[in-house]
């Protein structure tokens, strides 16, 4: 790919230069505004805009939103339309239909009063920068209340190569996504399947141990189903003592911004040591809530929204009602605890109760069993899984670039493309 031989200044500041040979155009004098209601009764395809995907029968999305529960006097969509979602078009909700139906008189239908290739706009109006320029435009006291009205997007002006150029770019650039988003694809499998390979090793390891000869018996918990012979079972409050957290008054300011970390389940997040909180309480904010300081090394576990996210404490912390503090005794290694509680999750979900929303309480989490060996073992146990599992998420963060990379590309790519700093050769 290299540039176009000639440029000219666009006139248009958020543009700069463009291609000598393309023209710069109000969107109004491309598109212009379509007011069509559909009939009473009509059976048409119902079509919603989305920043991720673009235009899309509502059919294959239920999950996304509500069915109507009519569509009389919804806006007409033919293929070939850009659909604008006036309230988050500055967030990329607007898009080409390749489907004829009907849509929200929320949405505004633009349709081409021109011949043009609609693909080249539907790549160009979900570019960064082309949205930067709806959100400049956009009417509004605040972000989430903004609205792009067509008397301000016809005003915007834009870059308009020939009919051949747009489609020669359309073209290049369905080829080129296509094939980064394959690979994005092929990525997020590999990182799929790296993780089940993670989980599969950790439950083998916590609940069978290192040596795949040793005679089993019967755990007496059905996930886990035989463990070594020499092993134990045990009942998680025999080998930790459970502590509740609770929350200071948010009324007095004297309990809060001080120095001593508080752990909410927002703070565990696919972290395993955790060592800081997103707020603090004060000393008097401590001892006026109820809350338990737990010293390092000890365990916290969220119980509730969700149940089972677990970390290792590594400074001295309390915690907030949503969380449960485990403080060990010595024959129970806490790395060793912390892998066995994550391959749980689904166990330990299953003893949660409550109606608004689901909660473990301390007695149902003490019952937990935990196939236990000798603390030897466990320590063994834990320093092999430390070793393997940096393998998988050193494998996992390398293809999570990647994906990262790709991405970043396309965006490049396409913002390059059809702002004509680049020329598609075919």
């Amino acid at each position: 790919m290299r540039r176009y031989e000639s440029y000219k200044d666009s006139g248009v500041e958020w543009l700069g230069e463009v291609p000598h040979c393309w023209d710069v155009k109000k969107v109004k004098n491309i598109f212009h505004l379509i007011v069509e209601p559909a009939a009473k009764n009509n059976q048409c395809e119902l079509l919603s805009v989305y920043t991720d995907i673009g235009v899309k029968p509502r059919a294959e999305l239920e999950e996304r939103g509500n069915k109507a529960s009519t569509t009389d006097g919804y806006w007409i969509v033919k293929k070939g339309d850009i659909v604008v979602n006036k309230l988050l078009a500055w967030m990329g909700a607007i898009g080409l239909s390749e489907y004829d139906g009907v849509t929200s008189p929320a949405y505004d239908i633009l349709r081409p009063h021109q011949q043009i290739n609609g693909k080249f706009f539907h790549y160009l109006f979900r570019t960064p920068l082309c949205l930067s320029e709806f959100k400049k435009n956009s009417r509004g006291i605040m972000d989430m209340r903004l609205r792009l009205y067509f008397e301000e997007l016809g005003n915007i002006y834009i870059p308009f190569p020939s009919y051949q150029e747009q489609q020669k770019i359309a073209q290049f650039l369905d080829d080129k996504t296509a094939k980064i988003d394959q690979a994005v694809d092929l990525a997020e499998k590999q990182i799929a399947l790296l993780k089940e390979h993670k989980q599969i090793l950790i439950q083998n390891a916590v609940t069978r141990g290192l040596n795949p000869d040793v005679p089993l018996k019967d755990s007496g918990v059905e996930w886990i189903g035989q463990v070594p012979e020499h092993w134990e079972v045990k009942k998680l409050k025999n080998i930790a003592v459970i502590f509740n957290g609770a929350t200071p008054s948010s009324n007095n300011q004297d309990y809060w911004d001080g120095n001593i970390v508080w752990i909410t389940p927002k703070d565990i997040n696919n972290i395993k040591i955790i060592t800081s909180s997103e707020r603090k309480i004060t000393q008097k904010g401590y001892e006026n809530c109820g809350s338990y300081l737990v010293s390092p090394g000890n365990i916290v576990i969220t119980t509730r929204a969700p149940i089972g996210k677990v970390a290792i404490t590594d400074v001295e912390l309390c915690t907030n009602q949503g969380c449960k503090s485990l403080v060990l005794n010595e024959k129970i290694n806490n790395v060793f605890l912390y892998y066995y509680l994550i391959v749980s999750t689904e166990y330990l979900n299953s003893l949660g109760s409550g109606t608004t929303f689901m909660e473990l309480s301390g007695t149902a989490l003490g019952i937990v069993k935990v196939p236990l060996p000798a603390i030897q073992e466990q320590q063994k146990i834990a320093d092999y899984l430390d070793k393997q599992t940096a393998k998988i998420d050193q494998a996992i963060a390398l293809k999570t670039a990647h994906i990262e990379k790709l991405r970043e590309y396309k965006s490049v790519l396409i913002n390059d493309v059809v702002t004509g700093k680049v020329q598609v050769l075919v």
